[in-house]
């Protein structure tokens, strides 16, 4: 009888864990590899439940995992040269969200800022994700999936840098003369239809890709350059977590800050079509992003798998 209880209780155990896992949310890390500090920001959408920050900060080589509930959806970005002034008000010199807190409270980035995006358990069950420099780029950033499933389940982002780059019309600089910490999109510096695709530029058919775009597309091909740029910058994953890098590979962008200058050792990086990807994205066999956290992946959820059809089995038999 004694047994018997046990098994029961096993799977009672079992069934509440799958009820749980079915409703686990995704979880997000978050990476600082640049040689500066990095004040995240994430932002939800409109009539989706909420993360549990809306802000933080992120020193050099420091992470945060963060979980988003089902159906969430919004945006991650990092803000740079941030400071609180003697009446205690927080700003930020680039994608500052204007809360004059930590914490951003429902306020988005202001541009120039690179924006990860993310609508989880969409069409057909996939999340959708992107980084967009459509408001603008400020900081290097890769997503990477992992555990996830499906033919774009691969990894996304602008990791070159762009501030130093940038057309000198475009560029945000801290003080006159000196080094770019931003760059404008077209849209942001110039105010014209023809590049914010508003107005009689308001549809894939006539709004196109300007000559600014394209210094975003050529460096990170990727990465959303400008409003319709759909087919080479949406990626899909089913049931993926996800981990967002800032400055992924090394010494990319504001080379110098007040913590001093990158002494670590560089990691290893990984060209391909142009784009860098930071170690441990891709399994070297076979050049396939996360691939080894797929398989990984599966084989864990084949135990799991495995050990409930046994204990399942003991349940019904007693019953």
């Amino acid at each position: 009888m004694a047994q018997i209880t046990f098994i029961a209780a096993v799977c009672a155990l079992l069934l509440s864990q799958s009820f749980i896992s079915g409703v686990q949310g995704t979880s997000f890390t978050i990476v600082n590899k640049c040689n500066y500090v990095v004040w995240p920001g994430v932002l939800s959408n409109a009539g989706v439940s909420t993360i549990s920050t809306t802000g933080f900060t992120l020193r050099r080589g420091e992470s945060k995992t963060i979980s988003a509930p089902a159906s969430w959806g919004g945006r991650f970005w990092g803000r740079t040269h941030c400071s609180q002034d003697s009446a205690g008000k927080f700003s930020c010199l680039t994608g500052d969200c204007g809360s004059g807190k930590l914490e951003c409270s429902g306020n988005s980035a202001a541009p120039p800022a690179t924006l990860a995006e993310f609508t989880l358990d969409g069409a057909g069950g996939l999340d959708f994700f992107d980084v967009s420099l459509v408001d603008g780029y400020n900081v290097p950033m890769l997503v990477v999936p992992h555990g996830g499933t499906g033919q774009n389940c691969t990894y996304t982002g602008c990791v070159v840098d762009l501030n130093d780059s940038c057309p000198s019309e475009l560029k945000v600089m801290k003080r006159e003369g000196g080094d770019g910490v931003a760059c404008k999109s077209a849209c942001e510096a110039f105010r014209q239809p023809q590049y914010c695709c508003s107005g009689a530029y308001g549809t894939p058919d006539t709004c196109k890709a300007s000559s600014y775009s394209e210094v975003f597309k050529r460096a990170c091909p990727r990465a959303y350059s400008y409003a319709y740029d759909d087919k080479s910058s949406t990626f899909t994953c089913a049931k993926a977590d996800y981990t967002i890098t800032f400055c992924p590979s090394p010494n990319t962008s504001q080379k110098s800050s007040s913590e001093g200058q990158n002494t670590e050792t560089p990691s290893t990086t990984t060209l391909i079509n142009s784009t860098m990807v930071y170690e441990g994205a891709l399994d070297e066999s076979t050049a396939s992003p996360s691939i080894f956290t797929h398989v990984f992946g599966s084989q864990a959820i084949a135990v799991t798998f495995t050990i409930t059809i046994a204990i399942s089995c003991s349940c019904q038999l007693l019953f």
